[in-house]
């Protein structure tokens, strides 16, 4: 019997189950194989190029902003980055450790950075932007010991006046989280406009990214261009502001906390638009530090402030011209009446003083307006009523934003009866009408929305949008968008009501017993109102204090509107000195200052 030909059969059976096991296997390997080269194929297929070919962008130049007259406010440089590409990093703690020393910035700010979970793949990090020529140096020099490091080119905003117009122009940063949810077409670390014009116009300023597509080696280091996508540069923006006209404005404040705004009545231009104390726009267009902005933002000045569309300040006696054109056209007064000033006005048992000891004795609108008297316009108001006083206030543009195209803008105060009981719970009280019949009280404006008003009395009762832009230009000059005056409004009053009240706003000048009449000038007729906004109401002194012996943060905000040439007008100017004093004293020569300097510069002399 031949033994080789005999198999057990338990042997048998094993051989077909390890066959079985054996093809199983195989079918696996098989499928994964197929997955990997098939299903997956585009996906590793990326992957691997990834490795070889790196998309890098090229950042476009930001538009130019211009004032006027074609001279640049806002600008471009040159600005290097260090940037780290993680996937091309080995050893992150020594490289961070290298960096940290060429930098100066520590090892666990830079792995920080290195390690966010919120960027695509095979996406450069900016690690430090617009390195100095030293650190760039040090960098080049070592840069076989730091694999995954890379030195980028790209524009940064640069404003070559410094703090002039810095709160028109705004600045730009790095834009945020919650930026990138709202606006589309960007990516973390593109530079976006955060406030002023860079805001508002950013879509014509930004332009578009261009690309480039290298060839890099095993530690990411680039062998050569395979293809480029050049960037869009963004559009040129001209500005109504005159730089002259700027400069001189924020000279006038100097260091002192306030606005001047000047504006063409005719057309809602703005000429001028200084807020003080400013800051550098620069600092945040190449990274501000963290101490640098604890300074800005713990001020007591509040430099970020923009206080000619963001400061709230009761008028003071320029919201007489209110009351008046009020009083005349609700028949409550005439241009005749006759009321009496003996230095304080009685409602009911509280006495309110008027600015002038003893009194102007028997008043007419015309003197009311000139001299300021705050008993004629208590006795208005009181007729009127606060209703009426809140709807011709509303009338003339109070309480609401102007729509200027900046952003941040603050609607102002004007207060009714209804508004008090819903806010405070109170009823509303006599004393309370006649305060803000002289713009006292719970009233609150911008210095914008006085500039407004008193612009609508120049130009005849317009109500303008005030303009901060004249047109947009491509890179070739070519005119893409233009922005003309826009009418949103007209004064509720009469032409006869407007002659009364510009007749005596000239002679608030004019007059030798004029508030005013520090604004004169030789050989132009300016027509204006003066206003003190009371910050706080001292009692108990037993007299009238002189500013300097009040604290500062105690004393009256010093106002001064006007509009010149008073038959033809120009411009119209605001000026706000905030705890200034009088508004005769210390804001009416600022003023007269700056219509000058307008009329000079339109002359051609300086």
């Amino acid at each position: 019997m031949d033994i080789r030909r005999r198999e057990p059969e338990e042997f048998k059976a094993r051989y077909k189950y390890l066959v079985f096991a054996a093809v199983v296997v195989f079918l696996i390997i098989f499928v994964r194989l197929w997955y990997l080269q098939v299903i997956k194929e585009h996906e590793f297929r990326l992957l691997s190029e990834n490795n070889r070919i790196r998309l890098r962008k090229i950042s476009a130049v930001r538009g130019m902003i211009m004032d006027r007259k074609g001279r640049i406010l806002a600008d471009n440089r040159p600005s290097f980055n260090v940037m780290v590409m993680p996937e091309d990093v080995d050893d992150l703690q020594g490289l961070t450790k290298r960096l940290s020393r060429f930098l100066h910035l520590s090892a666990s700010k830079i792995e920080g950075k290195i390690r966010d979970r919120n960027r695509p793949p095979f996406q450069p990090i900016k690690i430090k932007g617009d390195i100095s020529w030293r650190e760039m140096s040090l960098l080049k020099t070592n840069r076989l010991d730091l694999p995954g490091v890379q030195i980028s080119i790209e524009p940064i905003r640069t404003y070559p006046h410094g703090k002039v117009a810095a709160h028109i122009l705004g600045y730009v940063g790095e834009i945020d989280k919650e930026e990138l949810k709202s606006k589309k077409g960007y990516k973390m670390g593109d530079c976006v406009g955060k406030c002023g014009v860079e805001w508002a116009w950013e879509g014509h300023l930004r332009g578009i990214d261009g690309g480039r597509q290298v060839e890099v080696d095993a530690v990411g280091k680039e062998v050569r261009v395979l293809r480029e996508v050049p960037p869009i540069p963004g559009h040129n923006l001209y500005l109504t502001i005159d730089l002259d006209l700027q400069r001189y404005a924020e000279k006038l404040l100097s260091e002192r906390a306030g606005a001047i705004i000047a504006m063409d009545p005719t057309t809602g231009e703005i000429l001028a638009f200084c807020s003080s104390p400013s800051f550098q726009p620069s600092l945040f267009a190449k990274g501000i530090s963290v101490k640098e902005w604890e300074e800005l933002v713990s001020s007591p000045l509040h430099p970020l402030q923009n206080r000619g569309i963001q400061g709230l300040y009761p008028p003071g006696s320029v919201f007489k011209i209110v009351t008046a054109a009020a009083g005349l056209e609700e028949g409550v007064i005439t241009p005749r009446t006759i009321l009496y000033c003996s230095g304080i006005y009685h409602v009911g048992r509280r006495g309110y003083q008027c600015w002038r000891r003893g009194g102007h004795g028997a008043v007419d609108l015309h003197r009311g307006l000139v001299e300021s008297c705050d008993i004629f316009f208590y006795q208005v108001g009181e007729r009127l009523g606060v209703e009426k006083l809140s709807r011709y206030a509303e009338g003339f543009g109070l309480g609401r934003p102007t729509g200027i195209d900046l952003k941040g803008e603050k609607s102002g105060l004007i207060p009714t009866a209804e508004w008090k009981k819903d806010r405070l719970g109170e009823p509303w009280y006599a004393g309370e009408t006649v305060s803000m019949a002289i713009g006292q009280g719970y009233l609150l404006v911008t210095p914008l929305q006085l500039l407004n008003l008193i612009s609508s009395i120049a130009n005849g009762g317009r109500v303008l949008k005030p303009q901060i832009a004249k047109r947009v230009e491509d890179v070739d000059g070519n005119v893409l968008e233009e922005y003309r005056p826009k009418q949103i409004g007209r004064l509720p009053i009469s032409q006869r009501t407007l002659n009364e009240i510009k007749e005596a706003l000239v002679d608030v000048v004019r007059d030798k017993r004029g508030t005013g009449r520090a604004a004169r000038l030789a050989g132009v007729e300016i027509a204006g109102k003066t206003g003190t906004a009371q910050v706080i109401r001292l009692r108990g002194t037993g007299r009238r204090l002189k500013p300097e012996e009040v604290p500062y943060e105690w004393r009256d905000h010093a106002w001064f509107v006007a509009y010149a040439p008073a038959s033809d007008p120009e411009i119209a100017v605001v000026v706000l000195i905030e705890h200034g004093g009088h508004g005769g004293a210390a804001a009416a020569p600022i003023a007269g200052k700056m219509i000058k300097k307008y009329l000079d510069l339109k002359q051609g002399g300086g």
